[in-house]
């Protein structure tokens, strides 16, 4: 919340915000796919500590360069790139081990139960954020992040891996190159992992970026001011957590590529309603409900594909989806978001990319009608 405020702040401009998320993302465009391969041979626990650590290191740094005021964009685009690099190897390695905690049966739920932590803290987070940078100022927000990290790698600390699930891929492929081809084929001739991944792509593209623009929804249409962003973030993250919780109660109960479906075709509609909203209250309900839409569908195509893929290869086809749902969708599609909205306004790059979604959602279910049989 801070660090999109903080660009804000640094440049007042849309396009340079939307690049801000676009370099911290562009590492894990560019190593996601390598790093599946390192995941799929190596500790898991011993590869998400040691990038936790250096996201400490770098959290610390913004921090600092925030609190003696010598903070710029440039520092701002070289300290998220290196945040983006650590990244590009953590979250796959992270997703990947979720299968080395829990039973598979156990997955889906795990999955649900760890989306709703995150959507936890994107409940509190904001909320802390601008009574921070309220009360103390931006730089403080940043301390508190970095003191956050210990936290993790206590959490880490007491992480113990069955001995048989500390490495996986048994028969690794001779080399590097030919592992990662080798993952990219299993996507592409597998249809249900390469329905569920152009579903996902589509989504992370066209879908995710509104939140980056969030501040210049904030200020420009809906009129409010840091506190106000951080109440709109809130929101998101509140629907998000009943969500999760929604999917992890239930979930097992339902036809999940028929919630996909529901969930996807919704969170569409919602984001226009978010696009012709000029009213903090009005706001902040759709994005309750478009916060529930958005992590149910996040949550049940993740899953789907940890329940649907080989153990060999999950760490190959999770860097995949981190490639797609952290990369592209931040690179590309808050690239782009960003310079639209400064040719076209937000509110119809927010609302355009949501009728092309909806359209695509059409498409998919003729297409693959074997994702409503998931």
């Amino acid at each position: 919340m801070a660090q999109g405020w903080l660009a804000l702040e640094l440049s007042n401009n849309a396009f340079l915000v939307g690049l801000v998320v676009s370099v911290g993302s562009l590492p894990i465009l560019l190593l996601s796919l390598p790093a599946g391969v390192v995941v799929d041979r190596v500790n898991k626990l011993r590869l998400v500590t040691a990038m936790q650590t250096l996201m400490l290191l770098e959290a610390t740094a913004l921090w600092w360069l925030t609190w003696t005021h010598h903070i710029t964009i440039g520092w701002l685009l070289v300290l998220v790139a290196v945040n983006g690099t650590c990244s590009a190897f953590e979250i796959p390695a992270r997703q990947a081990m979720m299968a080395d905690l829990v039973a598979r049966e156990d997955l889906h739920d795990a999955i649900a139960l760890n989306s709703s932590g995150f959507n936890l803290a994107r409940v509190v987070g904001p909320a802390i954020g601008a009574a921070v940078i309220a009360a103390a100022g931006i730089a403080w927000c940043f301390a508190l992040n970095a003191a956050s990290y210990l936290a993790v790698l206590v959490g880490l600390a007491m992480i113990r891996l069955p001995a048989n699930r500390v490495a996986t891929a048994a028969s690794p492929s001779p080399s590097p190159w030919a592992a990662m081809l080798e993952g990219l084929r299993y996507m592409h001739a597998t249809r249900k992992i390469n329905a569920l991944m152009q579903v996902v792509t589509v989504f992370s593209v066209l879908g995710i970026p509104y939140i980056v623009l969030m501040p210049i929804v904030a200020r420009d249409l809906l009129h409010t001011g840091a506190a106000g962003y951080g109440v709109l973030l809130a929101c998101v993250g509140v629907g998000g957590f009943c969500g999760a919780l929604f999917l992890a109660a239930v979930g097992r109960w339902m036809r999940r590529g028929r919630l996909l479906q529901a969930s996807a075709i919704s969170y569409g509609v919602l984001l226009i309603l978010f696009s012709l909203s000029r009213s903090v209250i009005v706001a902040c309900i759709v994005l309750l409900a478009a916060g529930c839409a958005m992590i149910l569908s996040g949550a049940l195509a993740n899953g789907l594909l940890q329940a649907n893929v080989d153990d060999g290869l999950r760490g190959r086809i999770m860097a995949a989806y981190s490639f797609v749902v952290v990369g592209l969708s931040q690179v590309i599609g808050a690239f782009f978001a960003g310079a639209v909205a400064r040719v076209v306004g937000v509110d119809w790059t927010i609302g355009g990319a949501a009728v092309l979604m909806l359209a695509y959602m059409r498409y998919a279910y003729s297409r693959y009608p074997e994702l409503r049989r998931l």
